[in-house]
């Protein structure tokens, strides 16, 4: 049976201390006059922008495209065969 390696720190405190040190160091990251500024969107407002984004892609994909590229249908001339055949 193969060992485990999931366990990396020796006891129970040395977790709780590791733990408790990148909890202190996520909340220093954190900006709390940013957070405080933060909106949160109704669903309908949600899918408002998701439609506005898609169009946004939408149009831009489109200004992309190379219209000469484009294809053109021009009459079929007469293929080697029938040209064999006529003559």
């Amino acid at each position: 049976m193969a060992p485990s390696f999931a366990n990396t720190v020796q006891t129970t405190d040395s977790a709780h201390a590791e733990i408790a040190d990148i909890a202190t160091g996520l909340d220093r990251m954190e900006n709390k006059a940013l957070s405080s500024q933060r909106v949160t969107l109704s669903e309908e407002k949600t899918a408002n922008m998701s439609k506005l984004a898609l169009g946004a892609k939408l149009e831009r994909a489109l200004d992309r495209r190379m219209s000469s590229q484009d294809a053109v249908m021009r009459p079929r001339g007469k293929t080697l065969t029938e040209k064999t055949t006529a003559a």
